[in-house]
């Protein structure tokens, strides 16, 4: 589409990209979209773009409030009261306070049992509103809106192959295992070692339990391709592709995360 003499896009061009922007919305909220931007119309579209970025503002701010509680969340304490919370496989609850915050399950289904045993409605996800309202979806549609005094409960029902499967990851994060014996490392004692090293064309990252384990390794496997590599740092070195970044910052905050866990 051509732009203006000074470069702006034009008015139907600058309507175009706002609407194109709820595509991701369900039908009737792309509609109410299209509507209320065509009652900011004004010459150059300026009005829709300047609202645009204070939603953008607004967003951002939202999702740094968000990054900001998962951190606290992170580190064992409770997003609104800061009391100590306890923190299971799937879910994180305050006693404290009452907050509480849970997963459900992405292969089981969920059933809302209806008051006076009168029966239950099933689906793969329910949303309990502010109001004690439910909202059951299946197929990624609403098939059902509970009023809050028409059910009693909410059963979430988990496969064991996915409560195995949860509990693996889990598992798989918080042990370290030492890359010449096996045996799992602890990174808050002594002759813990975690190296960064490239045997060929790409960063490998290993840890180790103790000075032994590491200087049988050394000796065992030589860095033959980029020469002292196991001593010179990688955020210096540019002869292999990085696979974990600078400081390999997914296993160092495994490795923090392990040690708080310790100290807890």
């Amino acid at each position: 589409m051509p732009m203006s003499f000074f470069g702006k896009r034009g008015k139907e061009d600058e309507l175009e990209q706002t609407i194109a922007t709820g595509l991701g919305l369900p039908e009737e909220q792309r509609e109410n979209l299209e509507h209320d931007v065509s009652l900011l119309e004004d010459e150059d579209g300026s009005r829709s773009q300047r609202l645009q970025k204070v939603a953008e503002r607004e967003v951002r701010s939202a999702a740094e409030d968000s990054v900001r509680r998962m951190h606290v969340i992170n580190l064992g304490r409770c997003p609104v009261c800061g009391d100590h919370l306890y923190q299971h496989m799937s879910a994180s609850i305050c006693e404290a306070c009452g907050w509480h915050k849970y997963d459900t399950p992405k292969q089981g289904k969920v059933r809302v049992h209806l008051r006076n045993n009168s029966g239950e409605v099933v689906g793969s996800r329910v949303y309990l509103l502010k109001s004690g309202d439910c909202l059951v979806m299946h197929n990624d549609v609403v098939i059902a809106k509970i009023p809050a005094n028409a059910y009693d409960w909410v059963e979430y029902v988990w496969r064991e192959e996915e409560i195995a499967q949860r509990r693996m990851q889990i598992t798989g994060k918080l042990k370290v295992p030492c890359a010449w014996c096996g045996a799992e490392t602890e990174p808050n004692k002594d002759g813990f070692h975690m190296v960064h090293v490239a045997f060929g064309s790409s960063q490998e990252r290993y840890c180790f339990c103790s000075d032994e384990c590491l200087e049988i390794f050394r000796k065992t496997y030589p860095a033959r391709v980029h020469r002292n590599c196991y001593e010179r740092s990688c955020n210096d070195c540019n002869l292999c592709v990085k696979r974990y970044g600078d400081e390999a910052e997914e296993i160092r905050t495994l490795v923090k995360d392990f040690i708080r866990l310790k100290k807890d």
